[in-house]
C-alpha cells in the first residue's frame, strides 16, 4: 500500500497520510552534500503546461504569439489573436510509465470585441484526475478507496492599450478533493477537499518590423503574476500556500522568406512563495510574497525554458525546447520536441517529453505524448433566413 501513498506524496506535494505533514518546503541535501531548501505547494496541477504547443518548446509560452491557450500563460496576449474567437482542447497523460489513468485535461476559449476588437473575454477549465486510489495510513493500515480529483475554473478579460501594448487579468476557482471517499482522523484532525481562490495579472508587448512584403521581425515581450490568491487548507488546523508564480518571457519571430518562419522563446520563472524550515512560523500571503524574495536563493529558484520553433508555409510546424530548474531546488532538466499542422480553422499540436534523469528527478510527463486540438476562426456565421417571402404576392 505504500505505493500509493507515494504516489499521492510525488503527484500532489500536499500531506494527507498524517497530521504532521506538509505541504510546504523542507530542508535537504544537494547534490554536493550541503543543505538545501525546496519550495512546494499545495495543488501543483495548476503549474502543469496544459499546452502541446509551448510543452514541445520547454514549457515556454509567455511571449510567444497568442492562441486559445494563453489563457494559461499569458491572458494579456490574447487581444493580439490574429483570429477573433478559439477553442483549445488539450489532453495530458500523467506518470504514464506508472499508471494507466491519471491525467490532465484542459478546455479554453476566448473572444474578440470591440470596434477594433481591441477587448478579449476569455474561459478555461482545467481538470487533474488521479484515478483509483487504495488508501492507508501511516502505519499501512487501509482506510478506504476513492477517486482523488483536482480542477479549476478561470474566466479573464484583457484590452489592448495600445498599437503595441496589452494588459489582462483572470480570476480563478480552485478545487482540490485528494484525499475523496477517505474517512480517516489524525490527532483528531478530519481531512477535507480544499478550496481557493487567486487571480492572473499580466501584460504584453509585442512590435512588427515589415522588411519586405514576404520578411518581417516580431519582438514580443510578457510578464505575468499567476496564482495570486489565497492559501488552500485540507483541515483545520494548516492552509498551505498555492503556486504563486512570476514569469516573465520574451520572444523573437523572423519570417525570412514567403514559405520559413522561426520563433525564439526564453522563459524565466520564479515561485512567490518563502522557503519555510522546521521551525518557521507560517506566513499570510502578502508576508508570504515579500519573504519569497527574502528566503532561500534567488538564483536557485529560478526556472529557464528555451524553445525553439519553425514554420513551413504556416502549414507544417516542428518545435524543441529544453527545460532548466537548479540542482538545489528540485534538479528538473529535459528536453522537449514536438509538431504542429494548420489546416483551415483546425489546428492540431503534439508533444514528447524526452525520457532523463531517474527517481524524484524523472519529470512525470517523461515518454509521454499530449496533444492540443484548437479551432480559431474570423467570424461567427449567422444562420440565414430561410422562410418563404410572401409579401409580393
Amino acid at each position: 500500500m505504500a505505493k500509493y501513498l507515494a504516489l499521492i506524496g510525488v503527484t500532489l506535494l500536499a500531506g494527507i497520510a498524517a497530521s504532521d505533514v506538509r505541504a510546504q518546503s523542507t530542508g535537504g541535501a544537494n547534490v554536493n552534500g550541503t543543505s538545501a531548501s525546496f519550495v512546494t505547494t499545495a495543488v501543483p496541477f495548476l503549474r502543469i503546461s496544459p499546452d502541446a504547443r509551448s510543452g514541445a518548446m520547454g514549457d515556454a509560452g509567455i511571449a510567444i504569439d497568442a492562441d486559445a491557450n494563453a489563457q494559461y500563460w499569458n491572458v494579456a496576449k490574447l487581444p493580439f489573436a490574429d483570429k477573433n474567437y478559439g477553442v483549445s482542447a488539450t489532453y495530458t497523460p500523467w506518470l504514464k510509465d506508472l499508471v494507466p489513468d491519471i491525467f490532465l485535461a484542459y478546455l479554453a476559449g476566448y473572444a474578440k470585441f470591440g470596434e477594433n476588437r481591441e477587448n478579449a473575454v476569455s474561459v478555461s477549465m482545467r481538470y487533474f484526475s488521479l484515478g483509483n486510489i487504495n488508501y492507508t495510513d501511516n502505519i499501512g493500515n487501509s482506510i478506504g478507496t476513492g477517486m482523488p480529483r483536482e480542477y479549476s475554473f478561470d474566466a479573464g478579460y484583457s484590452r489592448k492599450l495600445s498599437e503595441f501594448l496589452s494588459t489582462g487579468a483572470s480570476l480563478r476557482y480552485i478545487h482540490s478533493a485528494i484525499a475523496s471517499g477517505v474517512s480517516y482522523s489524525a490527532n483528531s484532525t478530519d481531512y477535507r477537499p480544499g478550496n481557493a481562490y487567486s487571480a492572473d495579472l499580466g501584460i504584453y508587448y509585442t512590435k512588427k518590423h515589415e522588411l519586405t512584403d514576404d520578411k518581417y521581425n516580431v519582438f514580443s515581450f510578457g510578464a505575468v503574476a499567476s496564482n495570486i490568491g489565497s492559501k488552500i487548507s485540507y483541515n483545520s488546523s494548516r492552509s498551505d500556500f498555492i503556486p504563486m508564480n512570476l514569469g516573465v518571457g520574451i520572444a523573437y519571430t523572423s519570417q525570412f522568406d514567403a514559405y520559413n518562419k522561426f520563433t525564439f522563446a526564453l522563459d524565466l520563472n520564479k515561485l512567490l512563495v518563502p522557503v519555510l524550515t522546521n521551525g518557521d512560523t507560517q506566513y499570510a500571503v502578502v508576508p508570504g510574497i515579500i519573504n519569497s524574495f527574502k528566503t532561500g536563493d534567488q538564483i536557485e529558484e529560478i526556472d529557464a525554458s528555451l524553445g525553439v520553433e519553425y514554420w513551413y508555409q504556416n502549414t507544417i510546424a516542428f518545435r524543441a525546447g529544453y527545460f532548466y530548474e537548479n540542482p538545489n531546488n528540485g534538479d528538473r532538466q529535459y528536453i522537449t520536441c514536438g509538431a504542429g499542422v494548420n489546416y483551415n480553422v483546425f489546428r492540431i499540436n503534439c508533444s514528447y517529453l524526452v525520457p532523463q534523469g531517474s527517481g524524484t528527478t524523472r519529470n512525470p510527463l517523461s515518454n509521454t505524448l499530449r496533444f492540443s486540438l484548437m479551432f480559431a476562426i474570423d467570424k461567427i456565421e449567422k444562420p440565414k433566413d430561410t422562410g418563404d417571402d410572401t409579401s409580393d404576392k
